[in-house]
């Protein structure tokens, strides 16, 4: 008895705060929960040729019951397996059809549950099909967009464990991966283990990324080609009927051709890995008829585990059908071993291999990396090509039909540089439900869409582009007050477009503009859910750091702000590398776009008497070997902010700082190598760089040939000077490549170990990103609790504990 006492009295005597390991999700208050649960913005797609429009309703945030559902994480991919369904946390709810002409809508007859993904229109936009999760299986539902009617392909159950589940075939017919009939019940795991499992090395290099969710037994083997295996069959969408055809397997890719007559396989085999996920499995590029007789074996790939960092598998790679012929594929294929390092005049090469597939034809030969194509009509490909170390990138306009003509450069510019961005080229779909250029009636112009970016701010425009002599003409910019930018065009001749518009008071809404008489209708009408926001004030500010790099962000004040009054400042950061300065120094953002926080957004402060530094540039120059100075850089950048917004008289002296990913990992830098925050929250990081050795974010370097720059850049080695308080959430569930939960696990035990102040709040069954309502909810809540306990409980600047000015 006598030691039952002691042992009671002991444990009295440890704060209650220690003894909990699990606490009730907590509220935040009520405007967040009114903001976050606010509608939003349906989303929009038009159909091919413009006339109609589906307006897609975003379902609400899911609960915590939703997103506990059963999961299996294997090969890297996550995936149900109840309803064999990739692992997605948002849906749609409802489809309404829009007349673009006339505004005439039709509501689509679907479950009054439904959970809708993968929605698409035919080439002919006179079907529109959509995916359906019932909880037990996925359905797809074929839509009339005219009357609304949808009725679901009946006896067949889809299977998008390995990637999209259908794509078109015709104007009528879907290529679909279902779960082959019977299948029978799933492997049962041994409990008694039939021997070690075992990895090994011959000797060369073969250096990895930190991936997530890999393969780490035969049993687990077993799992993912039961689930994983597909039988893949045609769907007539007028019948609702379906043929099976080829055999079941395990097919990353299933792209018919144009015209139909033939499929593009890639068919993953045996051995698998379990150091890459499937995407680095072995494979075969395998070519079938329509009836799934299989027309041969185009390459064949092993497992891709040793590419070089920053490289690309040796041989062909990217394989495409050629839009505008028939039955023509491109690929790419390294010519430099995929080694990035290797010295040489050309790093790839484009193919052309058409039916019956015997005998390759070199496109072109590239100095840079291939970045990617666009295929336009008669020929016309835009090939992009890309060169890391100089951050060049180049876009070449040539026929593909006379490979041997000159080329034009059509893009040439550095990707740092957002002023001279042009724009990305507008796609469209074609009748083979292909994606390719938007092109005027007599295919002599393209057109760019692009954000705009500029000392100001940014204004979205839409350009036209001449192939002959790659001049460009504006057509349309967004002005005045609204943050304004294109969404889709509607006609060959750019009469009319469906754009985006919002501003400081108005929250986003699609309209249809006539660009010709600069004239605009409101397709939807969502007001302002949370009216207690429209009132925000912000703007972009400008400073500079002390060797001259000009910076910039977004200020948000506080709800309640009143002029003149010194506020505490929250930074919410994410530090980018740049190979120059004058980059690094351009101005992001806009200050007319509409405020509704969504997610666990830091702006949420602003309704808790905060300032918000948003995204302030801690631009770390030097290229590739930019992170040998990581720290003091990053640490210079956040200096600059703070004297910047005291000498404003802003801010009150008392900062927080916080990220999430890398904005975490600098945020416990920041913490570790300077005084100038109370504070910070730290979510999702990684903190500990010799866990993720073979390189992590632009770092290329491997651990063993920048061993200090990793050492200095990483807090975990600092863990003893982060003398602030310092709040850690992770998901339990965390895939990002790198942030593994024990990243936050190790960091927690460090400072605790070492006396500093610190909390480590795991959300269970949470990834990279948290998707549940209460996971959201308890998020923003520890956020505000956690700022005003060691920020606004902090004395400001100049005053003693007691507040007494010294």
């Amino acid at each position: 008895m006598r030691i039952t006492s002691l042992i009671w009295i002991a444990a009295l005597a440890v704060p209650t705060h220690a003894l909990r390991a699990q606490e009730a999700y907590r509220a935040p208050p009520e405007i967040v929960q009114k903001a976050l649960d606010a509608r939003r913005l349906p989303g929009i797609s038009v159909a091919p040729g413009g006339a109609r429009a589906a307006l897609l309703e975003r379902a609400p945030m899911p609960r915590i019951s939703d997103v506990a559902q059963p999961m299996l994480r294997l090969a890297g991919i996550r995936f149900s397996p109840v309803t064999n369904a990739r692992y997605l946390r948002t849906y749609f709810t409802s489809i309404t059809f829009r007349d673009i002409s006339s505004g005439r809508e039709v509501r689509a007859t679907l479950p009054d549950d439904a959970k809708l993904s993968f929605t698409d229109w035919s080439p002919g936009g006179d079907v529109y099909v959509a995916v359906n999760n019932t909880g037990e299986r996925l359905e797809l539902w074929v839509v009339d967009p005219e009357t609304g009617t949808g009725s679901p392909v009946p006896g067949i159950r889809l299977n998008s464990v390995l990637g999209r589940p259908c794509d078109w075939i015709g104007h009528e017919r879907l290529l679909c991966a279902v779960i082959p009939e019977p299948r029978g019940e799933p492997p049962e795991r041994s409990t008694v283990p039939a021997g070690p499992i075992v990895q090994r090395s011959g000797g060369g290099a073969a250096p990895v990324r930190t991936y997530q969710d890999l393969l780490k037994s035969p049993f687990d083997e077993e799992l993912f080609e039961y689930y994983g295996t597909a039988q893949l069959g045609i769907v007539d969408t007028k019948s609702l009927s379906f043929k099976p055809i080829g055999e079941p397997g395990l097919y990353l890719q299933h792209d018919p051709s144009p015209g139909g007559s033939a499929i593009l396989v890639r068919r993953v085999i045996r051995p698998y890995s379990y150091l890459v996920p499937v995407t680095r499995f072995a494979y075969h590029i395998e070519i079938w008829d329509t009836t799934g007789t299989v027309a041969g074996t185009l390459f064949a790939k092993g497992v891709a585990d040793r590419v070089p960092i920053g490289g690309v598998p040796v041989g062909p790679r990217s394989f495409r059908w050629r839009p505008d012929a028939f039955a023509t594929l491109i690929y790419a294929e390294a010519l430099d071993q995929g080694n990035p390092r290797r010295k040489v005049e050309y790093r790839d090469r484009l193919v052309s291999l058409a039916a019956p597939f015997s005998t390759p034809f070199e496109l072109a030969q590239l100095n840079y990396r291939f970045a990617g194509i666009n295929w336009g009509r008669k020929g016309l490909a835009l090939v992009t090509e890309f060169d890391r170390p100089t951050r060049k990138m180049r876009t070449w306009a040539i026929d593909a039909d006379h490979p041997h003509a000159p080329w034009k450069i059509l893009i040439d510019r550095s990707i740092e540089d957002r002023y001279g961005d042009p724009g990305s080229p507008v796609l469209t779909t074609d009748a083979n439900g292909k994606r390719v250029l938007f092109q005027s009636k007599d295919g002599k112009k393209i057109y760019l869409a692009g954000r705009g970016a500029s000392p100001e701010g940014e204004f979205p425009f839409l350009d036209e582009l001449k192939l002959k002599d790659g001049k460009t003409k504006r057509l349309w910019q967004s002005r005045g007050d609204r943050y304004e930018s294109v969404v889709s065009l509607l006609d060959t001749e750019v009469k009319r477009i469906i754009t985006r518009a919002e501003s400081v008071n108005e929250p986003p809404n699609y309209f249809l503009r006539d660009v010709r008489r600069d004239t605009a209708w409101a397709i939807t009408r969502v007001s302002n859910p949370v009216p207690e926001l429209a009132s925000l004030r912000r703007e972009i500010i400008k400073y500079r750091r002390d060797d001259g790099v000009d910076l910039s962000g977004t200020l948000y004040y506080p709800t309640d702000y009143v002029e003149g009054k010194k506020v505490p400042v929250i930074f919410w950061i994410y530090p980018r590398e740049f190979a120059s300065a004058r980059a690094a120094g351009q101005v992001t953002g806009s200050a007319k776009r509409f405020v509704l926080p969504r997610g666990a957004s830091h702006l949420f402060l602003l309704t808790q008497g905060y300032a918000v530094l948003d995204n302030p540039t801690l631009p770390v120059v030097g290229g590739d070997s930019a992170n040998n100075t990581y720290v003091e850089q990053t640490v210079a950048g956040a200096r600059a902010a703070v004297d910047y917004l005291m000498d404003r008289g802003i801010a009150d002296g008392r900062f927080g700082v916080g990220g999430h990913s890398y904005g975490a990992f600098a945020t416990a830098n920041l913490l570790a190598h300077s005084d100038l925050f109370k504070a910070g929250v730290a979510r999702s990081g990684a903190y500990n760089r010799t866990l993720t050795p073979f390189g992590f974010q632009n770092e290329r370097r491997t651990f063993w040939e920048a061993r200090d720059v990793y050492i200095r850049m990483m807090p975990f080695t600092y863990a003893d000077s982060i003398n602030e308080p310092i709040l850690l959430i992770h998901g339990m569930n965390d895939n990002n490549s790198g942030t593994f939960p024990i990243q936050s696990e190790r960091m927690y035990h460090a400072i605790k170990g070492l006396g500093g102040t610190v909390e480590y709040v795991q959300l269970p069954f949470e990834s990279h990103g948290y998707a549940a309502r209460e996971s959201i909810m308890d998020t923003v809540a520890r956020m505000i609790e956690w700022f005003d306990r060691y920020v606004k409980g902090s004395p400001v600047t100049g005053e003693t504990e007691d507040g007494d000015q010294q």
